[in-house]
């Protein structure tokens, strides 16, 4: 089968953390000719993955790595620590970075944090993983901070997790070859964003209306007669004269009282 030939089809990473279900859904109701695969990968695999062309554009974990490579921020996460849920930190709502200065704060080799200094005290060997990071909290062998989605994505039913107010924060972005912006990621950079499919931004966009029929739709709405072009409307009160300017209308006049 030659390229030509081929069916297209788009290609969409994502980290782990990130549920892309939703803009998977409007994609297929939107482009159904056109297949998604979704291609999950680590956080540190995902901008050599766009570069080496595995994936059309991904959702990535802030900063990229690179000005070859495109980015919308999305939204930021909340970050809290994992704990056991007999922890003293689970009787509380939120703490701070300060109220896990004697607990040992596990570090995984895949943070995404981005720490300058982790809080708490450092484990004897940094894990190699969040996943393994997670097995040692239940194991209650320290904490660990971490954004909120990946708290979830490893929940276990014996910890739990609360918000830490002055962590740093991940920010997630829709990321794409700078060089291949092609239309289908263009497409899906407009259901990212938020267009409509009648969006005039998208390459699917609605046509612009002319003028006249632009005006007989809207008469047909509001019920009103559409005007005939280079008849003078006639104005209330009387009827047009042959100049085209209303003759005001006589009545009875009225008696004194």
């Amino acid at each position: 089968m030659t390229g030509s030939d081929a069916t297209p089809s788009f290609r969409l990473a994502y980290v782990p953390g990130v549920t892309p279900t939703k803009w998977v859904r409007i994609w297929n109701e939107r482009l159904p000719d056109i297949p998604l695969t979704l291609v999950g990968v680590t956080a540190g695999e995902a901008f050599a993955a766009l570069r080496a062309g595995e994936a059309d554009a991904g959702f990535v974990r802030l900063p990229v790595d690179g000005a070859d490579l495109s980015a919308i921020p999305l939204y930021t996460e909340t970050t809290v620590v994992v704990v056991p849920k007999d922890h003293v930190v689970a009787a509380v709502e939120e703490v701070t970075t300060e109220d896990l200065a004697d607990e040992i704060v596990l570090h995984p080799l895949d943070d995404v944090l981005g720490w300058e200094t982790p809080p708490g005290k450092p484990a004897f060997e940094r894990p190699a993983t969040t996943a393994d990071a997670v097995e040692l909290v239940a194991a209650g062998i320290g904490v660990l901070v971490v954004p909120q989605s990946l708290a979830r994505l490893h929940h276990r039913k014996d910890l739990t997790y609360r918000t830490v107010t002055d962590a740093p924060a991940s920010r997630v972005a829709l990321s794409w070859p700078e060089e291949k912006t092609t239309d289908m990621v263009e497409d899906f950079i407009g259901i990212v964003r938020g267009r409509t499919v009648n969006s005039s931004r998208g390459r699917q966009g609605a046509q612009p209306q002319p003028q006249q029929d632009r005006k007989a739709a809207t008469a047909k709405k509001t019920g009103a007669k559409p005007r005939t072009p280079g008849k003078p409307a006639a104005r209330s009160g009387g009827k047009p004269n042959a100049r085209g300017a209303a003759t005001p209308k006589r009545g009875k006049p009225r008696r004194g009282r």
